[in-house]
């Protein structure tokens, strides 16, 4: 088909031809950044944490007034929950992923003030957490019974330097230091303390997502107590005895001590859908944006030809008359069309290409992927040929004695 003629009559409507353009142009940047955001957020919602979700329980209390003893309260309360029918195993930690704020620390690979440092969540655990937690250990091993200290160790020793402080490490963070070699048995620095990882973990994420490195993470064994930031773990022998489980530790600990307050207590399967409620309204909220846009804009594009159809009636019937057929007239319309679309996608990219420019600097978004771009190019393309497709029928099916007849 002649494309002469379909430029010819869209520069005498030029500013119908613009809107059209620049409604097509506004959605390609904004649909390409909107899906790009969706599925960001739809990746770091089924991110493994490293951690068994479905069979762990999460309590956290607080002491009312000073405690005498925490650490033996705390062990007290351990040896009682296990022993509550359905749990499998008990640990504290002094967090967990999936919550707002997080404990962190910086190693290096020298003490020298100077050195390099990378930095990860710092996991405070007692005995029994590798298993609790459902850690899967790739290289070394699990910590010692010897090795566990409480947490007040730091407040004993009076030069750090001469303080041995194993350590497990998440894989990401192992081989931030060691790329091409094996991370256990090495000496790595938290200031001037030397840090030896004894293991290495599959995956653990750290507790907030906020940052880049979300899989960099050290584990320490320092026991905490219930008192200073300890929160017990339950894992239970099935996932279905969890809320029966909760009401049992709940009442076996007030029994211990009826003077504590509980500022948490939930699954940490529920712990993850309440961390990530924001996200889901999100997404929700720009696939709702997302739908209505397209809409509006198929709309445009409808109600744009229709208009083009009634204006060039005449036109039409005399095409028809002098031979054109049906579908060359159907033809004409979805190509001015396309013409258009195609116009009004590539100024989109470049849209949205800006768009996510300011979202980077704006937000810390990532840079947008090109595989976006001719996505969203080929959805509005098949929208725009959709759309119009009825009001182009329309002007097929008009009979050159109709088409002709003068007003």
């Amino acid at each position: 088909m002649e494309i002469r003629p379909i430029l010819s009559t869209l520069s005498r409507h030029k500013t119908a031809a613009a809107l059209i353009v620049l409604e097509i142009a506004l959605s390609c940047a904004i649909i390409c950044n909107a899906l790009f955001i969706v599925s960001q957020r739809i990746d770091a919602m089924q991110l493994a944490s490293g951690i068994d979700d479905n069979h762990l329980i999460e309590i956290g209390l607080s002491g009312i007034g000073k405690q005498v003893d925490a650490d033996a309260r705390t062990a007290e309360d351990i040896a009682s929950l296990r022993g509550i029918a359905g749990v499998e195993s008990v640990a504290i930690v002094n967090q967990l992923p999936f919550q707002g704020g997080s404990w962190n620390t910086s190693l290096a690979a020298s003490p020298e003030p100077d050195a390099q440092s990378t930095n990860g969540a710092q996991y405070m655990v007692g005995e029994n957490t590798i298993k609790t937690l459902g850690l899967k250990l790739v290289a070394g091993r699990d910590f010692n019974a010897d090795e566990y200290q409480s947490s007040d160790v730091l407040e004993k020793v009076e030069d750090l330097g001469t303080l041995k402080a194993p350590a497990i490490l998440s894989e990401a963070m192992a081989k931030q230091f060691f790329p091409d070699g094996n991370a256990v048995g090495k000496t790595l620095y938290m200031a001037n303390i030397p840090v030896t990882v004894v293991g290495v973990t599959q995956t653990l994420l750290r507790p907030n997502m906020q940052n880049n490195n979300r899989t960099y993470s050290v584990i320490f064994p320092i026991r905490m107590n219930f008192s200073n930031g300890g929160r017990y773990i339950l894992r239970v022998t099935e996932p279905g005895r969890r809320d029966e489980v909760l009401k049992q530790a709940l009442a076996t600990l007030d029994k211990n001590d009826p003077n504590r307050l509980v500022w948490t207590k939930l699954t940490v399967e529920e712990k993850r859908a309440k961390y990530f409620a924001n996200d889901r309204d999100m997404i929700g909220l720009l696939l709702i944006v997302s739908g209505l846009l397209l809409l509006v804009t198929a709309l445009g594009i409808i109600g744009l030809a229709s208009f083009w159809v009634q204006q060039r009636t005449k036109q039409i019937g005399i095409r028809r008359a002098l031979g054109a057929t049906r579908a060359q007239i159907l033809r004409y319309f979805q190509t001015e069309n396309f013409l258009l679309a195609g116009i009004g996608i590539v100024v989109g990219m470049l849209l949205a290409y800006l768009l996510n420019q300011w979202l980077m600097g704006r937000y810390e978004l990532p840079r947008l992927p090109l595989l976006y771009l001719p996505v969203g190019a080929v959805l509005l393309w098949l929208l725009g040929q959709i759309a119009v497709f009825g009001p182009a029928r329309r002007a097929a099916s008009i009979p050159p004695a109709v088409a002709t007849r003068s007003t």
